[in-house]
């Protein structure tokens, strides 16, 4: 054996070890972070940055900022506030928004999505006005789109379902996080079991072509026992997918680092992500990422409709609403980002105050090295994995040259090749975070350093 070799492999042991040491970072849901984001020097009219986007069909996405609590790991840019009537001038807000944003809306919307928050904490009518939003004004077809929707097991009720079902919905997403009271607590949520199976049951009962459920696990008192408890009870209703997510404190989350590990002194939250990975292989599910698995049989979609393609490496995604992301190649913006109610009050008094919404003055402009690092993620952190022919012809160089430090995922096991697709398996998803976290570029990851939360 080289010393070549010798030294290959004790680099190898070191970062498994590194990774060992801290698997749970950082959620890079997207990259860039959001707090990588910063004012532009000089505002970008929308028009000048949609015209050339590539993508054949877009995302829509709208985002509803309230919820009925604030739950104890949130930090995501949501409000508690149930007054109608901040609901309703924040959708006219909305409105307004769309109507200056339909002509950039030049590709037709394959998927559709309104998210929060808690969409259905809105009043009925308030619930049916953002389809008309999204068909009347922004012109998306239902035949053509998947649409989903996020829920709360406390704001489903037949009337809201209802509209949900006459307007195609095909995913019906709700968090549950826990089907034990104790543990729901915990987490500052006020749910009781009862109230959850009862808003099961009833969304059973209009048999949406797809029903996710969000569980937690890492959660304050919880053991590996209740946490397999939870998801049997989540598995009784047969969803057709399932988010598992483990649990993250964060600056200005309620719940504070000593809260998280299952009420012990050890980090369980490994244990019981591949205990459920187990249980979940067993019961006819298929893994697509660290937090998603399917079932085997799942469509999806309604199958009398016919949605366009939209593949995982896409840009095109039009953001509708205060605290949504738009996305195309080289530019992501959004409205400033707040956890605090008073940040997040602020920000949404503005969104709907404004009069205009066609300029773009707080984001990220990725180069090309950014681009290249947002590819390689959106491969590696999903079962699709990260193919590599594609990578050189869309950069014109290769994935390894570029990122040597991908050699450490073949070299550790927790990822191989094959068919020329560079992908991990279920001990390399399971680390999923914490590679993320550790391929974030340096530029990035110093704006996020320097970021100050409102």
């Amino acid at each position: 054996m080289t010393e070549t070799a010798v030294y290959d492999i004790e680099r190898v042991r070191a970062w498994k070890r590194e990774l060992d040491a801290a698997p749970y970072r950082s959620y890079l849901y997207s990259y860039p972070h959001k707090t990588a984001y910063r004012p532009f020097e000089k505002p970008k009219p929308l028009s000048e940055l949609w015209q050339d986007e590539p993508a054949e069909s877009f995302f829509l996405y709208m985002h509803i900022p309230f919820c009925g609590a604030r739950c104890g790991f949130c930090n995501l840019f949501t409000l508690p506030d149930k007054r109608e009537d901040v609901h309703k001038h924040y959708v006219d807000a909305l409105e307004r928004q769309a109507k200056q944003w339909a002509g950039f809306a030049s590709r037709p919307f394959a998927r559709f999505a309104i998210g929060g928050g808690t969409p259905t904490l809105l009043r009925a009518d308030q619930l049916s006005r953002l389809f008309d939003i999204a068909e009347d004004i922004m012109g998306l077809d239902p035949s053509a789109a998947s649409i989903s929707v996020e829920t709360s097991p406390e704001t489903v009720d037949p009337q809201r379902l209802r509209i949900l079902k006459e307007r195609g919905t095909d995913r019906v997403s709700m968090g549950i996080q826990s089907f034990i009271e104790a543990e729901a607590a915990a987490i500052y949520r006020p749910q009781k079991p009862d109230e959850v199976r009862r808003a099961l049951d009833l969304l059973q009962r209009f048999e949406f072509p797809l029903l996710n459920l969000d569980l937690i696990y890492g959660l304050p008192g919880q053991t590996l026992e209740t946490w397999l408890y939870s998801l049997e009870q989540a598995l009784s209703y047969e969803p057709g997918e399932i988010f598992l997510y483990p649990l993250y404190t964060r600056e200005h989350t309620i719940l504070k680092p000593g809260d998280v590990q299952g009420g012990g002194p050890e980090d369980l939250r490994m244990d019981m992500y591949l205990a459920a990975c187990k249980r979940l292989e067993e019961r006819g599910y298929e893994q697509f990422s660290m937090r998603r698995f399917a079932r085997k049989d799942t469509v999806g979609y309604d199958p009398s409709k016919r949605p366009l393609a939209y593949g995982c490496q896409e840009e095109g995604m039009m953001g509708l609403g205060c605290g949504a992301r738009s996305y195309t190649q080289h530019v992501h913006y959004a409205s400033r980002y707040g956890v605090s109610r008073k940040a997040t009050e602020s920000i949404i008094a503005d969104y709907v105050a404004a009069e205009r919404y066609d300029h773009a003055d707080y984001g990220f402009e990725l180069n090309a090295e950014e681009r290249k690092r947002r590819f390689v993620l959106k491969g590696i952190l999903h079962s699709e994995g990260l193919p590599l022919e594609e990578y050189t012809q869309r950069f014109g160089s290769h994935a390894f040259n570029d990122l040597p430090q991908l050699h450490l995922l073949t070299e550790s096991r927790l990822a191989s090749i094959e068919d020329g697709i560079l992908r991990m398996g279920r001990e390399g998803l399971g680390y999923s975070d914490a590679i993320g976290d550790w391929l974030i570029s340096e530029p990035v990851r110093n704006r996020m350093h320097e970021f100050v939360l409102p």
